[in-house]
């Protein structure tokens, strides 16, 4: 397989619908629509001036029928997305019509695209960079207005942008240090030496300050994963109910109707909230149930939040203090559901003397009382500390996290070989290997097996 080939693949969803797209992108792009369309007024596909729709039969010449009749796009490279000719057939979403015009492409000589092959040679052909590339499938799999703000500003190149202008500052920086290698008479070794640690420690404050996004920018990409827990019959799957804005659990009187793990994603102020509703914490002998306990305990040590859920109407018993003691040390956040009773419970007393540092919200999941409150907190989880920032600038991944984090260790060697008054020589390695971290978050120093496996997480088609 070689980035010559012409290569072919359905690129919208799996199901029926009204469209479907067939995708073909090569040098022979053309040359295969020609073989399988037939235009209705007669043109020749080859003839079609490029970014232009003609309507025609797609046909099958040697069992000598018509497949399906639709559009086709044509685009003449460079200017398309992935800077070759790409051709596009425009037809019937049946899962059937699909797979016979792609059948079609493949038997005239293009070749299955692999996952994510079209935006790889975008890539490498230079219409995106690494960031751009990967925030396509940001788009994507974006569940939030936030998250689509984020992906979209990656993909414009905001964040492309910021590293780039580290890397023509470091860049700067080792020109006239090696300047001052190369004319040691000019006397401004010194000079440049001491310009290049200001410089550094300014790019370092700003790396920093955007690593400070890197969590605030995970959760915005692939949810802040919360666990609702709580004893039977506290409300948890109300709770649930009332942040998907839809009846999604079943909810009764009967205690442990919930046994097994629900998992569903809800939109809480931009904020793309993963909410795990658990089943009631208690001692049990029903088999099916004590598999979800124990499953619900094991969702308090790897979430991203704890909502604790307690019944403000009834005062504390021992399987209420056994969930307190599970949170302590937990990121959680204390619910106190059934305000709307009024009841005179030793909850919120009780609580304030274990557990003085989690804070406390009151809410009614029948009246909607305290969901607000519930909403603010969340953000403002999320944001802390980002507020100022455009999400387009967040850093999104572990991996941009990383490479970050690298690049500033290699900025701290290079002021402790400053402040060492060592060779410039030296302070060069150093300002180059940050340069090249960097790089390889767009993707300009990056090696082939990374670029194949960041692509190999996209759909076929994309």
């Amino acid at each position: 397989m070689t980035q010559d080939d012409t290569i072919s693949a359905i690129a919208t969803a799996v199901g029926e619908g009204g469209i479907g797209i067939i995708r073909l992108s090569g040098e022979n792009s053309l040359t295969i629509a020609s073989q399988i369309f037939e235009p209705k007024n007669g043109s020749n596909v080859i003839d079609i001036p490029s970014h232009r729709v003609t309507y025609g039969q797609i046909v099958d010449h040697e069992k000598d029928c018509v497949i399906d009749e639709g559009l086709l796009l044509t685009m003449h490279g460079p200017h398309s997305y992935t800077r070759e000719d790409v051709v596009e057939f425009h037809c019937h979403g049946g899962a059937m019509a699909m797979q016979n015009v792609l059948a079609l492409t493949l038997k005239c000589g293009a070749r299955l695209a692999e996952p994510g092959e079209f935006t790889k040679r975008a890539f490498l052909n230079g219409r995106l960079d690494l960031s751009q590339a990967q925030a396509v499938i940001d788009i994507i799999r974006s569940k939030t207005d936030a998250s689509l703000r984020m992906a979209v500003g990656h993909l414009s190149g905001e964040f492309s942008d910021k590293v780039r202008g580290f890397r023509h500052d470091i860049l700067q920086m080792i020109a006239h240090l090696e300047a001052a290698i190369d004319f040691p008479e000019d006397d401004i070794d010194e000079v440049a030496t001491d310009s290049a640690r200001e410089q550094v420690v300014n790019i370092k404050e700003e790396i920093e300050a955007l690593l400070s996004t890197a969590k605030t920018g995970k959760v915005l990409r692939d949810g802040l994963e919360t666990a609702i827990i709580g004893k039977p019959n506290v409300g948890k799957s109300s709770l649930l109910n009332a942040m998907l804005r839809e009846t999604r659990a079943i909810v009764t009187d009967i205690p442990g109707t919930t046994r097994d793990i629900i998992e569903e994603f809800a939109n809480i102020g931009g904020v793309p909230l993963k909410i795990i509703d658990t089943a009631g914490i208690r001692a049990t002998d029903d088999t099916v149930e004590k598999i979800g306990v124990e499953k619900a305990r094991s969702y308090v040590d790897r979430a991203d939040l704890i909502l604790a859920l307690f019944d403000g109407s009834s005062n504390l018993d021992h399987e209420d203090e056994e969930i307190l003691s599970l949170i302590k040390g937990r990121k959680a956040l204390i619910v106190i559901n059934k305000s709307d009773l009024n009841a005179g419970s030793t909850v919120k007393e009780y609580i304030n003397k274990e557990l003085p540092n989690h804070e406390i919200i009151h809410l009614s999941t029948v009246n909607g009382t305290g969901m607000d409150a519930l909403e603010e907190y969340i953000v403002d989880l999320v944001y802390s500390g980002t507020v100022e920032q455009k999400e387009g600038v967040f850093v999104n991944s572990v991996r941009q996290a990383e490479l970050l984090r690298k690049a500033c260790t290699h900025l701290d060697e290079v002021l402790n070989t400053i402040d060492q008054e060592m060779s410039p020589d030296f302070i060069v390695i150093d300002l180059r290997s940050a340069w090249e971290k960097l790089g390889e978050i767009t993707g300009d120093t990056v090696g082939e097996d990374i670029i194949d496996q960041i692509f190999s997480q996209f759909c076929i088609g994309k």
